[in-house]
């Protein structure tokens, strides 16, 4: 019995990574056939560059994941880094650190009619403009 259900979990796995698999290479395909047709429609009226076929696409873009680094959630995964970074730094401030903090930002991101000069420092005199 025992037996029995360890076939049926295994046939179970083997058929979800043949899924798996079915259906990344169908993605690929696409995603593929996607990228040889764009190039195709533009590129050689545009920049005089000759068709490509199916594995020159496929090539261009296996090109373009190892320069470049695409197809994968990196900057989302980057953005989370940074929220968690930012809401520990927020946690520990003080209420009149955040507000600071918080001039700052409108100060930077806000439109160049209200954005104010950054303040001097304390211990330096201002020089008067001649």
């Amino acid at each position: 019995m025992e037996n029995e259900f360890r076939d049926r979990r295994s046939r179970m796995r083997e058929g979800k990574i043949f899924k798996f698999i079915i259906f990344f290479v169908a993605i690929a395909s696409l995603v593929t056939l996607i990228v040889m047709t764009l190039w195709n429609l533009i590129l050689p009226e545009v920049l005089g560059v000759k068709e490509i076929n199916f594995w020159q696409a496929l090539g261009i873009l296996l090109l373009s994941k190892i320069l470049f680094g695409g197809f994968h959630g990196g900057w989302s995964q980057k953005k989370q880094q940074w929220k968690q970074h930012m809401f520990q730094k927020w946690q520990h401030m003080t209420p009149e650190e955040r507000e600071k903090f918080k001039q700052e930002w409108k100060n930077r991101c806000g439109p160049p009619w209200r954005r104010q000069p950054f303040p001097t420092d304390p211990g330096q005199k201002e020089q008067s403009q001649v």
